[in-house]
């Protein structure tokens, strides 16, 4: 049995959120106690950009596609975190150059924000050209542990990259201790119908070597 690694990042009242926009911040409200009812039963608002979260074409897409259109098979399979915590600022296709990355791959970007309390302003984000970069070597997703994979970009130029090549993006990740290596990812986000966007329980199953879940169908 592999060993499973939770890549995901809390939500709570008062968590980190994007930019500190006091209207992304998640509710919790109790709706029945065990004073006023027979069971426990709590009511929950949130953006569907809270967290760890996936985002959808329609995100930064006039009339792009809506989440249910992503097949759930691009979530799933195999991924390689790659470390990037020396890079300052945008991640470049110089940066992203070196780690030979591959068709097909789902890649991880590791970077100093899995280590931020808060949110940190100056966040580490992927640059348009590292985005063109990964786009144009054939990736199938991309994920990083910020709570935006761009920054100060006002025309969205690496989402739309990346949505423009078929690329998914995987966002608020939390990669604290985790080995720059391969893993088998399961990032299933939540089974909204029409939105921009959903939050997702992000998992890393760490195979041993020779072992082998096999790949979606």
């Amino acid at each position: 049995m592999p060993r499973v690694i939770d890549i995901s990042a809390p939500i709570y009242e008062g968590m980190p959120v994007y930019k500190n926009k006091p209207e992304k911040q998640p509710s919790f409200q109790v709706t029945s106690d065990f004073t006023t009812g027979s069971a426990h039963e709590t009511r929950i608002s949130m953006d569907a950009h809270t967290g760890t979260h996936v985002d959808a074409p329609l995100h930064m897409i006039p009339g792009g596609a809506t989440l249910e259109a992503i097949p759930l098979t691009q979530w799933l399979g195999p991924c390689r975190v790659i470390d990037l915590t020396g890079v300052e600022g945008g991640i470049t296709g110089a940066d992203l150059a070196p780690h030979a990355i591959q068709a097909g791959e789902f890649i991880l970007l590791k970077t100093r924000n899995s280590d931020a309390e808060g949110f940190d302003p100056a966040f580490v984000y992927l640059a348009e050209d590292g985005a063109r970069f990964l786009a144009e070597a054939g990736v199938r997703g991309v994920g990083i542990d910020a709570l935006g994979i761009e920054r100060s970009q006002p025309g969205h130029e690496t989402h739309k990259v990346l949505f423009e090549h078929g690329v998914v993006i995987l966002e608020g990740l939390r990669l604290t201790g985790v080995k720059a290596k391969s893993y088998w990812l399961v990032a299933a986000p939540l089974r909204l119908l029409g939105t921009d966007a959903a939050p997702a329980r992000a998992l890393l199953l760490d195979l041993e070597p020779g072992e082998s879940l096999g790949a979606p169908a």
